[in-house]
């Protein structure tokens, strides 16, 4: 197996980004100067002593470090930057999401999104600083995939679970319980514009864009599939953006491993054959809206 220092680089700059230790703590620790890391996260050829010590101190594995067999990954920052790296040369991106797909959401989705992550960290949660801390990088992260995304268009085929949807419309765009009701109805008018903007979205039969609804059952854990100019990549996530959102707790996994692609492309055949497609899929949706015509907050019981 001939190892790509590249991706070893990528992997090392995800991996510190999401131990919440800065550039100079680890360098430091190690007794290497901070610019020494940065040439190692560029591809930098590193001792393999050095690098069993970046493993021990980042928390992970030689095998995942290097990329032998499956990368695990236990921080929302750390698999936002891998999802970065990746896009950086995917060609055909193939999203199986809940209510929303990131890439494809509105201009006004990112702004939503940073409130929904905020409020969903609460005060009893351990070392708040650093959550709050982690947002911001996300946010950060989304934001250059978004600008990565506009700059090189590839193709995407996403699939969205229709009680996802469902669901989304509503509880509305919102990241924890017990918000006012007047905050309720803004975020179930925000969720509505979302559904109406990938409605918009199918009609307009953007080239390299094809969107699918499925409307019986779907995995829980949401995936993508990459495929690069050299070999195919499936990354499972239990990290979810838009509503009630996850970016805290969970492990993420990356494989090129041949038999975990095929199975999940063969997946990906069945689901997007059952799937909702062009004018279809958009009616679907307006249906949905209209169904869903009148955000009102449920009455609280006294």
């Amino acid at each position: 197996m001939t190892l790509r220092y590249d991706d070893i680089g990528n992997r090392l700059k995800a991996y510190r980004m999401g131990s919440g230790l800065s550039a100079d703590e680890i360098a430091k620790q190690l007794g290497i100067s901070r610019t020494a890391l940065y040439r190692f996260e560029k591809g930098e050829l590193a001792k393999i002593e050095t690098l069993e010590r970046l493993a021990e101190l980042l928390g992970v594995s030689i095998p995942t470090l290097l990329g032998v067999g499956i990368e695990y990954i236990p921080s929302a920052v750390g698999y936002f930057e891998r999802l970065r790296q990746i896009e950086e040369t995917a060609e055909h991106i193939v999203v199986l999401s809940g209510p929303i797909s990131f890439l494809l959401g509105s201009e006004n989705f990112l702004p939503t999104l940073q409130d929904v992550l905020t409020e969903n960290i609460s005060s009893t949660i351990e070392n708040q600083a650093q959550a709050l801390s982690d947002i911001k990088q996300i946010i950060e992260i989304l934001r250059q995939r978004k600008e990565l995304y506009r700059r090189r268009r590839p193709t995407i085929v996403n699939m969205m679970s229709a009680l996802e949807i469902e669901r989304f419309l509503d509880h509305g765009f919102i990241g924890r319980a017990g918000l006012a009701d007047s905050e309720i109805r803004k975020r179930k008018q925000l969720a509505r514009t979302e559904i109406q903007h990938f409605a918009s979205l199918i009609d307009q039969h953007p080239i390299g864009i094809q969107v699918g609804i499925v409307t019986d059952t779907l995995p829980f854990t949401g995936f993508q599939l990459f495929r690069q100019p050299d070999r195919k990549l499936l990354v499972l996530s239990p990290f979810r953006l838009g509503s009630e959102p996850n970016v805290r707790v969970g492990v993420a996994t990356i494989t090129s491993a041949p038999d975990a692609v095929n199975l999940h492309e063969k997946s990906i055949d069945e689901m997007w054959r059952r799937a909702l497609k062009g004018q279809a899929a958009a009616d679907y949706l307006r249906r949905l809206l209209a169904n869903d015509s009148e955000p009102d907050v449920p009455k609280k019981k006294k």
